[in-house]
């Protein structure tokens, strides 16, 4: 039973500079490394975890077809049941290549296609990026990269440590759009406000029709500022005024849509290179910030993902520990999930059955057929919860020094 428990609990390896993507009950990851002895290993390109929601397993599928590169700092969004991944780095350098797999495949095939045949220009190439999704169109902001002295512009700061010959390593704040539907790049015109400094390691949001930017790097400074850009008009807002408290400064961060006026910030790093587990709610409707004060504080996340779920859960995966350039003691692999509304009935009805099962065996099976199903995923869900905890403790009690 426990060899079965642990192939069946099994969870998707460690791993920072990750993507992932919610579409229906079901989280993907892609990419990523890991710090194996201060070597940066990337994760296999054929491999695509999926999680799902309902009863809490993880499963591994190989993918085919045309396969990206092992990459970290990709930006990974979806759009109508296809994942999207662009830029990234690897061992060449970094990337403009995008490309995308249906993840709603009827044969459970999971098939990898680069897009090639483009009209338009694509962005320079760059990672640790980040990306809007409005009206079936990737709208990409920032990253740090190489231009060629030719492609110098206002927005692109040099990074003077690293310049060889006619290429220029930095930090951009241009703004590119890839229409799914056309295959189309595009540059839109900004036609008001002022835009954010150039920046990496940031993070964006979309609620309703304006996109969000909170943060990040450029040079050795670290931001905690709020921009959003107007997606139909093209007009940037200036540095938002925010009332009241706010998140320090931080990169590696994520931000996360919560309902229809919210943002949900977490974790990064700091400008003291401090690793942070903070949660930061904002609200559009009064402009201000409110931290969680329930959060755990010995869970710092640095370039994790974070994904919204079913009734406002944020699943939070991967990530690093503490400063990667300093003291890289470790990934993540597990998965935080955050409560950010009051659950539904059902969902408590549900849960507390799941929990409960030994004593409920009896009446289990006299629940309606569809209910049923949904009972016997949560059974499934706590039992993989209650399993992984106890792994860990078993670890961690292991990983303790003998004391006489």
């Amino acid at each position: 039973m426990a060899a079965e428990s642990a192939e069946q609990f099994c969870v998707a390896e460690e791993r920072r500079g990750h993507c992932a993507v919610v579409d229906g009950n079901f989280l993907y990851v892609w990419g990523g490394y890991v710090s194996i002895e201060e070597n940066e290993v990337y994760m296999p390109n054929d491999e695509l975890w999926i999680y799902e929601m309902d009863s809490g397993l993880w499963t591994m599928h190989l993918m085919e077809g045309e396969l990206p590169t092992s990459m970290s700092g990709s930006c990974g969004a979806s759009i109508n049941g296809k994942l999207y991944i662009f830029g990234g780095f690897d061992d060449k350098g970094y990337s403009n290549r995008l490309y995308y797999v249906n993840l709603r495949t009827k044969t459970g095939t999971y098939r990898w296609k680069k897009i090639t045949n483009v009209k338009g220009q694509p962005p320079t190439p760059r990672d640790k990026l980040s990306c809007w999704v409005y009206k079936d169109r990737l709208i990409y902001f920032g990253g740090y990269g190489c231009r060629k002295h030719n492609e110098l512009s206002d927005c692109f700061d040099v990074h003077d440590a690293f310049w060889e010959g006619q290429i220029f390593w930095g930090w951009h704040n241009d703004v590119h759009v890839f229409d799914t539907t056309t295959q189309t790049w595009s540059q839109p015109t900004i036609r008001g406000g002022d835009p954010p400094q150039p920046r990496a390691a940031h993070t964006c949001a979309v609620l309703g029709n304006k996109g969000y930017i909170f943060g990040g790097r450029v040079l050795q400074t670290r931001m905690n500022d709020l921009h959003c850009l107007n997606l139909d008009t093209w007009t940037w807002s200036g540095r938002i005024n925010i009332s009241g408290e706010k998140p320090k400064d931080r990169s590696w961060h994520t931000l996360t849509p919560i309902g229809d006026d919210r943002l949900f910030l977490f974790g990064g790093l700091s400008s003291d290179n401090v690793p942070l587990s903070d949660g930061w709610i904002h609200s559009v409707t009064t402009n201000g910030w409110k931290q969680l004060t329930h959060l755990p504080k010995s869970r710092p996340r640095l370039w994790h993902t974070a994904c919204l779920g079913k009734e406002g859960e944020v699943m939070v995966f991967g990530g690093s520990k503490d400063d990667m350039y300093f003291m890289d003691t470790g990934h993540f692999s597990d998965l935080l999930i955050f409560q950010t509304q009051p659950y539904s009935l059902l969902r408590l009805c549900l849960d507390c059955i799941g929990k409960n099962a030994t004593l409920l065996k009896n009446q289990i099976p006299c629940l309606p057929s569809k209910l049923l199903q949904q009972v016997l995923k949560k059974i499934t869900f706590w039992a993989a919860a209650t399993h992984r905890q106890e792994r860990k403790a078993e670890t961690e009690r292991h990983s303790q020094p003998n004391t006489t």
